[in-house]
């Protein structure tokens, strides 16, 4: 039976017709795979499949996600990014391979960055904000310790510490928000060596923003972004909550923070 798989335009241009003819005939396809976005089992002989081609600096990889969670599309990371890609998908297909032959302690997941949105009040006027939290310790690229480097790491892009808010923080010329359609799709930080943007943050599936949350991202052409070391912050369910909780990590000096103008509508 035909394979259930969607080579977008983008990606056939990018992989060259041989490779997607052979993807379509089932010859390079995997029967299963990991979804790239939800992360969860799916079956390109079962079930409409995407390809993903994810591309960095120097390095591609093609993903398969399922046609619900993501379109078939040519998505542009840092060669950094699509590195830890990499590991997570090897880690994946380890787990999986494991988990077939017999039960094992799970090795640690890839971090990935928890992304929250909400409305801070600072002298006076709300803030549309984006929260940035990992889900574990970043290492420094090359490194094997044990360390988080995220807020050093968050520094050396020219986000700055913040150990009060009481105002607004500086803009960060050549990084951005994407919003689209009234949704939020990506942070993106500028490409290497000038050039176009790259996705520094991508959305698995476009996140919803309240609509108090649009007016002032439109209102001030741009959106404040925090970013914090795991366990800083945490999920919290309401925006007060939220707001207690950058007060405590910026007193202990767990906060860093830049206004990034905003892409789209």
């Amino acid at each position: 039976m035909p394979r259930m798989l969607d080579v977008s335009d983008d990606v056939r241009a990018e992989i060259g017709d041989e490779e997607a003819d052979r993807l379509l005939a089932g010859e390079s396809a995997p029967g299963s795979y990991d979804c790239t976005s939800c992360r969860t089992p799916g079956d390109c002989e079962q079930e409409r499949t995407s390809t993903v081609l994810f591309i960095g600096d120097e390095t591609a990889v093609l993903a398969f996600a399922h046609a619900g969670c993501l379109p078939s599309q040519v998505v542009k990371v840092t060669e950094e990014q699509l590195q830890g890609a990499v590991r997570s998908i090897s880690a994946d297909q380890a787990r999986s391979e494991a988990a077939a032959a017999a039960p094992q302690k799970a090795s640690p997941e890839q971090a990935v960055l928890g992304v929250t949105s909400g409305l801070i009040l600072i002298a006076g006027e709300l803030h549309p904000a984006l929260v940035v939290e990992p889900t574990a310790p970043i290492a420094r690229p090359g490194t094997a310790g044990a360390g988080d480097d995220f807020l050093p790491l968050m520094i050396e892009q020219g986000f700055m510490p913040v150990t009060e808010l009481v105002t607004a923080p500086a803009v960060l010329h050549g990084w951005s928000v994407l919003l689209a359609m009234g949704q939020l799709h990506a942070v993106l930080q500028p490409g290497a060596a000038g050039g176009r943007p790259v996705a520094w943050w991508q959305a698995h599936q476009p996140l919803q923003v309240t609509e108090g949350w649009r007016t002032a991202a439109n209102k001030h052409q741009q959106v404040l972004m925090f970013a914090a070391p795991v366990g800083s912050i945490g999920r919290q369910p309401r925006e007060d909550l939220l707001r207690d909780a950058l007060d405590k990590a910026a007193a202990n000096g767990q906060l860093v923070a830049a206004a990034l103008p905003l892409a789209g509508t």
